[in-house]
């Protein structure tokens, strides 16, 4: 009979990345971990990862395995950590990192009603558009737009968003309304910045994909910003339609060809593990989600799989 201990640990090993890394979470020797996976595929008859000095990769057994055996470990620590935690209110920090916009466009009054209904609860935000690492800067909870998530991070999608191109009435009557896609190229375009200048934005419109290098005089690094320079007039920005709407709606700026943009971008909130996750942060999460789909910020859309780290077809395909 496998022992079941050694299959959550496999589990651990997948989603951290390294031995190293489980025995961290779990505060044990990482050559225990080793051992206990190797006794766990000499049980089995088959290997599971190929080890090297630099990663660890899943076989295509390890990842068969994987697939079959995550969940249901989960939904037993998810079972044992509701009887464990029956009765207790939330309490406790939690700290969130979030993009620097987060604010304009989640009313920092819902958080009035998170905490009123959470009263032993404390939030610690840290806004930046850098990526933050949640280990090294001690985040309990991060909210992540886009589509490049670390595979050792559990990420629950909230749902996708569509960006547009919008532009300031003073740029357009100086420049002119590009009348298609490709027209974008001879224009000032507000991107983030780039060694080599210049930004590839990939547009779906009517005519299907269509892909077009811009480049201008202004660069930044924060959505907050790039809207502050479209709204100067600085140059045509493509930015999420949930922060630029009200500003469409006012007048101040101009969505230019319509029917073109980005679709399915996804926002998550990600963090390091489901194993004994706080019920402060579990609070924050559920709460943070609901939200955002009944406010209509972001359109739902289906959970992504399961995290883990790249199975060997997945690493040779790259």
């Amino acid at each position: 009979m496998l022992d079941l201990n050694d299959v959550a640990l496999f589990v651990h090993v997948v989603r951290g990345g390294s031995f190293a890394a489980a025995a961290r979470q779990l505060g044990m020797p990482s050559n225990t971990v080793s051992r206990h996976i190797q006794a766990l595929e000499q049980q089995l008859g088959v290997r599971l990862l190929q080890r090297s000095t630099r990663r660890l990769t899943l076989t295509d057994a390890g990842s068969n395995f994987y697939a079959r055996s995550a969940d249901q470990i989960q939904a037993l620590a998810d079972a044992a950590q509701e009887v464990g935690e029956a009765g207790q209110r939330a309490s406790g920090k939690v700290r969130v990192a979030a993009p620097a916009d987060f604010f304009r466009w989640f009313p920092v009054a819902w958080m009035g009603d998170f905490l009123a209904a959470h009263p032993k609860v404390r939030l610690e935000f840290v806004l930046g558009d850098d990526k933050a690492d949640l280990i090294a800067q001690g985040i309990d909870v991060a909210i992540r737009a886009g589509m490049e998530l670390e595979p050792t991070l559990v990420a629950r999608q909230i749902g996708t968003f569509h960006s547009t191109l919008v532009a300031s009435p003073d740029y357009l009557a100086g420049r002119g309304l590009p009348a298609s896609v490709a027209a974008l190229a001879s224009h000032d375009c507000i991107v983030l910045p780039r060694a080599s200048g210049t930004a590839v934005w990939q547009l779906t419109g009517p005519e299907g994909v269509q892909e077009v290098e811009v480049t201008g005089r202004f660069h930044a690094n924060t959505i907050q910003v790039l809207l502050d320079a479209t709204l100067a007039g600085l140059g045509i920005s493509l930015l999420p339609s949930l922060i630029t709407a009200p500003y469409v709606r006012d007048g101040e700026l101009v969505e230019l060809l319509p029917g073109h943009g980005t679709d399915g971008l996804g926002i998550h909130i990600v963090y390091l593990s489901r194993r004994q996750l706080p019920r402060a942060v579990t609070a924050f999460v559920e709460f943070t989600m609901k939200k955002m789909l009944d406010e209509g910020l972001v359109l739902p859309a289906p959970a992504p799989p399961a995290p883990g780290i790249h199975s060997a077809s997945e690493a040779s395909s790259r």
